[in-house]
């Protein structure tokens, strides 16, 4: 089941005396329980792409649809109806709120949806034990390892049960055994639960835990993988292949 559709997106940057075309006409669908990675050197726009998906940023031509609807018609109490209620974000830095416990900041979302308070709790440790964090609950930001940090930004992306779980470079600021980690958490939920995600990232170890891998090259859709029935290590030289296909690209996108 197709959950959503990028049709002929344009993003431009600037004005008319200087116009950078982020986007170039770039089509594709995502079916519903995929976990798809774009990849791409610094500046072809697999950045841009995520934030025209996110509604961070408004597409200057062409349509996104997600579950059937053109979102990039939102505006106003739709758009931020749309971004609460069927997406999660993932960031690089987590933006935690250092305030506010772990278990606060995954409960955010919650409250702002005015959700019962028995159903937030139960939901929040829910979601902390299949992300193995339940022991960091009451623990602030400034108390936490960067993996830790990562995964409760991962609960708190998850807990709403969104159609679609946006992770940009998720794995940038963690260290090699929590990026494996939050890797095999963010399979588990696309598996077990059939969470929808997208992620953008630069490296290939990261995108091999996903089933497609999207390669962006100037604007445009230059290649795709897909897992099928390879395993991981078959399925990151693949990906490796390919990074070398991007020739003068290599050294920013491995």
């Amino acid at each position: 089941m197709e959950l959503l559709k990028i049709m002929q997106v344009e993003k431009y940057y600037g004005n008319k005396s200087s116009l950078t075309k982020a986007l170039d006409e770039i089509s594709f669908s995502v079916e519903k329980g995929e976990f798809v990675a774009i990849m791409g050197a610094s500046g072809s726009g697999k950045t841009t792409l995520l934030n025209c998906i996110s509604t961070i940023d408004r597409v200057t031509a062409g349509n996104i649809f997600l579950e059937g609807a053109d979102i990039t018609a939102l505006k106003g109490k739709e758009l931020n109806r749309f971004r609460r209620e069927k997406l999660g974000f993932i960031f690089q830095d987590f933006n935690l709120l250092d305030s506010l416990t772990a278990y606060e900041n995954i409960a955010l979302a919650l409250s702002i949806q005015k959700k019962p308070v028995e159903e937030i709790d139960r939901s929040v440790k829910e979601v902390a034990e299949q992300l193995g964090i339940t022991e960091v609950l009451l623990k602030y930001p400034y108390q936490l390892s960067g993996g830790q940090k990562q995964r409760v930004a991962s609960a708190r992306a998850i807990v709403t049960k969104p159609k679609m779980v946006l992770a940009d470079e998720p794995t940038g600021a963690l260290d090699s055994k929590s990026a494996r980690m939050l890797l095999e958490r963010l399979q588990y939920l696309n598996k077990e639960h059939d969470a929808t995600i997208m992620m953008v990232t630069h490296d290939s170890f990261t995108a091999s835990y996903a089933s497609r891998v999207l390669f962006i090259k100037d604007g445009k859709l230059f290649h795709e993988l897909r897992k099928g029935e390879k395993s991981r290590k078959e399925f990151f030289d693949e990906i490796m292949e390919v990074v070398m296909l991007l020739g003068g690209d290599v050294s920013d996108a491995l």
